[in-house]
């Protein structure tokens, strides 16, 4: 088995930065690229490499990682002009940890393949507080083999990591759980807003969900910020709308009738359009709080979110 001690990493966003640094911290030779070499600034100071181009990326290591906002920017870095299937070899395994269309993620897989490289889906799930902690978690999908190599990497990178098969699955799995948390954020806003008018402090109402049925990974995490005001999860408008919509594609594929799937996506496109592509996703709670003329604070809450475990080796649920 190949050993890899040189690790690629393109796409340096709010998680992808973070990501990369875990890898840094691993002990591994990290060569890292961007379209923005500025966002690469501190992983450098921290002893990662910068490449200029997708051949020397290429050339220097033997597992590449792409951490990217759209399905589009994954097409353009694998089979663009000067993208890596140019300089792709058998010593090559790609690693895609964004959220893509899974029918694209198959589709390059293949291309892939044929220049003698191997791949996988790695997408990750848990935010970015738990992206810089290492204790993110890793749904991966494609050949068990090639999952076997990439586990030292991965067991860097996040905690909790779940092999789901055959490519595509991961990619359709991460659709899934982000259509969910989607969903949650829009129902604990109207929660609050129920509280807010009825009169009750919103720091109980916290805690009060907390405790209760009604609590999830949504609310112990993005409630925070909203009722801090700053909003701050890292995560912007135009990937949860990229998310929704590729979930509302899985459910026009296979014909099913969903009545919340093109509602939520609605909400969230007039979301992005209220306030931007690059607002934050929780800012969609500024629309119900206009709507209301409310706003949603308490005090206590931080205005960014940390993960206070700490950090540890990644291991494979297995079932």
């Amino acid at each position: 088995m190949i050993k890899d001690i040189n690790i690629g990493f393109i796409g340096l966003g709010n998680v992808g930065s973070k990501l990369a640094n875990s890898i840094l911290i691993g002990g591994y030779n990290l060569f890292i690229h961007d379209l923005n070499k500025k966002k690469g600034k501190k992983l450098i100071l921290q002893g990662a490499n910068w490449c200029g181009t997708l051949e020397e990326i290429a050339i220097k290591s033997s597992i590449i990682i792409t951490c990217l906002p759209s399905p589009k920017s994954v097409v353009d870095t694998i089979e663009g002009a000067k993208g890596l299937l140019k300089y792709t070899n058998k010593n090559h395994l790609w690693i895609e940890m964004s959220t893509t269309d899974e029918n694209e993620m198959i589709r390059l897989s293949k291309k892939f393949k044929e220049k003698g490289g191997e791949t996988l889906e790695a997408p990750v799930s848990g935010g970015q507080h738990r992206a810089e902690s290492g204790n993110i978690s890793i749904l991966v999908a494609g050949k068990r083999k090639t999952f076997e190599r990439a586990f030292p990497i991965l067991s860097e990178i996040g905690y909790k990591i779940i092999f789901c098969g055959k490519l595509g699955n991961a990619s359709t799995l991460k659709v899934v759980t982000n259509y969910l948390a989607s969903i949650n954020l829009l129902s604990l806003g109207e929660a609050f807003m129920v509280c807010k008018k009825y009169g009750m402090n919103l720091k109980t109402v916290y805690h009060g969900i907390k405790i209760s049925s009604g609590n999830s990974f949504v609310h112990e995490t993005e409630s925070q910020v909203i009722l801090n005001g700053s909003y701050d999860v890292g995560f912007t408008m135009d990937l949860v709308c990229k998310d929704i919509g590729l979930f509302d594609k899985l459910v026009n594929k296979y014909s099913i009738k969903s009545d919340l799937s093109p509602l939520i996506l609605n909400i969230f496109q007039e979301g992005k359009h209220l306030y931007g592509d690059r607002s934050l996703s929780t800012s969609i709670i500024k629309r119900l709080e206009k709507i209301c003329n409310e706003n949603l604070r308490a005090s206590g809450f931080p205005k960014q979110l940390k993960d206070n475990q700490i950090r540890k080796k990644g291991i494979e649920i297995k079932f």
